[in-house]
């Protein structure tokens, strides 16, 4: 691997490695407007917990360098440490605008050069490899993916066929790509679960023993799944939760419903609380809250 020295003081690094060390998850949540941005700051500094603000590439390439310095500004000024990642970047177009940003001084803490729609493992890593050594020496941390999840949402390809993550690949995979977050396929997938999740938690354990205190997992494919579910995946490693759906459909419906009877203003207060109301249950089921 090939990690920049500027990656010591990664905040994404700093806050999830803690996490693994410490025994309990991070909230990496979906924001795709000003007021969910603000719903998970006010909802960390409340807490007291650390947290990542997640960007789809829509998003990024919808709001381009003012809204990335708007999330960075509300993250990097918060009283608790929160990274901004940007979470799927599959297509050159959106990683070159990310790098081009941080080129410029706007800078996410960290994105996900996902390559998983590679035929193979080693496309995967030649796809990946340049835009970590790039990412690496403008101090952006990066995450990839082995194996490949099923589904797709918020802009994302769709796809149908799903690859399981072999952990007697991922040593050489990670040294491969120079990457410092991984990000496994264990049966989870984007969207929702049509059947009960099985998760593999047999791959999450071999992964942990192999990677503890150096490579931090993260969880995709978070829908609906029950608490019981993610406290397991916790115990098992990982340390970095996406989530996307839990907080984003109840805050639009309550944006949606209060536009129609109340303030602008009032409505947008409303729904920005319901964000953060979400965003607590989080903090407190991953045991996060009171950690920073």
């Amino acid at each position: 691997m090939f990690p920049s020295l500027s990656l010591q003081n990664n905040r994404t690094y700093e806050i999830l490695t803690r996490a693994e060390r410490d025994g309990y998850g991070v909230l990496a949540v979906a924001c795709y407007d000003a007021q969910s941005v603000i719903g998970l700051v006010r909802a960390a500094e409340r807490c007291r917990s650390p947290a990542i603000l997640q960007l789809f590439p829509v998003t990024l390439a919808y709001g381009g360098g003012p809204f990335l310095q708007f999330c960075l500004n509300a993250a990097h000024q918060a009283s608790v440490p929160i990274a901004v990642h940007l979470d799927h970047a599959t297509d050159p177009e959106h990683i070159e605008l990310a790098l081009g940003l941080a080129e410029q001084g706007i800078a996410f803490d960290s994105i996900m050069v996902d390559a998983s729609h590679a035929d193979t493992d080693e496309e995967n890593i030649a796809l990946a490899r340049p835009y970590v050594e790039r990412a690496c020496r403008l101090g952006v941390l990066v995450e990839v993916e082995l194996g490949r999840l099923e589904g797709g949402e918020a802009g994302l390809r769709t796809i149908s066929d799903a690859r399981l993550t072999d952990p007697d690949k991922a040593e050489q995979f990670m040294t491969q790509t120079g990457a410092l977050v991984l990000s496994p396929s264990i049966g989870n997938l984007h969207g929702q679960y049509l059947n009960p999740p099985n998760f593999r938690q047999d791959i999450l354990q071999a992964l942990h023993t192999r990677f503890a205190g150096r490579i931090p997992l993260c969880l995709h494919g978070t829908d609906s799944l029950p608490d019981s579910l993610f406290l397991t995946c916790i115990q098992n490693g990982i340390s970095k939760i996406n989530v996307n759906s839990w907080a984003r459909d109840p805050y639009a419906a309550m944006l949606a419903e209060g536009l129609r009877s109340k303030s602008f203003p009032e409505a947008v207060e409303e729904a920005t609380e319901v964000f953060a109301g979400m965003c607590v249950r989080f903090f407190e089921l991953f045991g996060s809250a009171g950690r920073a």
